[in-house]
C-alpha cells in the first residue's frame, strides 16, 4: 500500500506564501501522475496543479503565476510553492498520486488565508 505524507499547511495572511510538500512510499519509475488537488467548504474538489510522468505540469487557471510545482524524485517528493495567497485559496488540499495507474490520495492538509 502507498502511503503519502502531507505537510506544510497552515494559517497566513492574504499575500503571504505557503509551501507544501507531500512524500510518497511508492516506486517512483511506475509514477503516472502527481499532484495537487483543494477542496473548499460546500465545492467539489478540484485539481490545482499536476505533473504528468513525462514534464508536463498543468495549473488551474486561478492559481497560474502564483503557485508552482516542483518534483524532487531522490525524495520521492512533490512541493507546491504557493505565492500571493488570497482568502479563495483556503481549502482542504490533498496530494495525489497515480502509480501503476492506481490513485492514492494523502489525509489532506488544511490552508487558511486571511483578509
Amino acid at each position: 500500500q502507498v502511503q503519502l505524507v502531507e505537510s506544510g499547511g497552515g494559517l497566513v495572511q492574504a499575500g503571504g506564501s505557503l509551501r507544501l510538500s507531500c512524500v510518497h512510499s511508492g516506486s517512483t519509475p511506475n509514477i503516472n501522475a502527481m499532484g495537487w488537488y483543494r477542496q473548499a467548504p460546500g465545492k467539489q474538489r478540484e485539481m490545482v496543479a499536476r505533473i504528468t510522468s513525462g514534464t508536463s505540469t498543468a495549473y488551474a487557471d486561478s492559481v497560474k503565476g502564483r503557485f508552482t510545482l516542483s518534483r524532487d524524485n531522490a525524495n520521492k517528493a512533490i512541493h507546491l510553492q504557493m505565492n500571493n495567497l488570497q482568502p479563495e485559496d483556503t481549502a482542504v488540499y490533498y496530494c495525489n498520486v497515480i502509480i501503476s495507474y492506481f490513485n492514492y490520495w494523502g489525509q489532506g492538509t488544511q490552508v487558511t488565508v486571511s483578509s
